[in-house]
């Protein structure tokens, strides 16, 4: 039997999880904390990633110790130390800053289809990742990423495009993210040996 199902996510031990959704066929390493996400069908992150308020794609490969959307804390007040925000933590007769952690849950990630986010990638809030992009390991992730792009350093910069653009754009159309399982199956043996523009030449209308 494989080891996925499209009834319920993979979860591996030592998980934190919270207020997340799962698609099909999506698994979850071991010790990873996932809050406030949506995973796409057939996505996964390896161990210990650490995702919070994000929504992504189907089909995204995310590697181990990643950091998506990590909070922020309030540096234009006078201190930026989580008394001010879990003051519960701290007294008694005062509670959680709840317009605080409202703005932080707002403030979301997207991962597309088909994407790589690299051991060590962290993606801040509010970045968007395109479809087809490659986060390289270690990256810090600033700015949006173009679709097909590839990007690498601290801050992230472009190195290359995947694909040529006429090629990604080509392979954007065609989607075959939002194929059926049963289809994928039936292509799997051309997603193995064919190159991309082969691929879509053979799939393409």
């Amino acid at each position: 039997m494989p080891k996925l199902r499209a009834q319920a996510p993979f979860i591996h031990p030592d998980c934190e999880i919270s207020g997340a959704t799962f698609g099909a066929y999506v698994e979850i390493g071991l010790g990873s904390r996932v809050q406030n996400s949506a995973f796409g069908d057939y996505s996964y992150c390896d161990r210990y990633a650490d995702i919070a308020n994000c929504t992504i794609g189907k089909f995204a490969n995310i590697a181990s110790f990643t950091r998506i959307g990590p909070t922020d804390h309030p540096m234009g007040n006078a201190s930026l130390h989580h008394f001010l925000y879990r003051s519960e933590y701290y007294w008694d007769d005062v509670d959680r800053d709840a317009d605080f952690f409202a703005r932080r849950a707002g403030r979301r990630a997207a991962i597309g289809h088909d994407t790589w986010i690299g051991h060590g990638a962290v993606i801040r809030p509010e970045v968007t990742i395109g479809d087809g992009a490659v986060v390289a390991a270690g990256a810090v992730v600033t700015k949006d990423v173009a679709p097909y792009l590839i990007v690498a350093g601290v801050p992230a910069v472009p190195l290359k495009h995947r694909y040529p653009e006429a090629v990604a754009a080509r392979m954007i159309a065609l989607a075959w993210w939002d194929w059926s399982h049963d289809r994928l199956r039936a292509a799997l043996g051309d997603f193995r040996a064919l190159p991309a523009e082969a691929f879509l030449e053979k799939y393409e209308g």
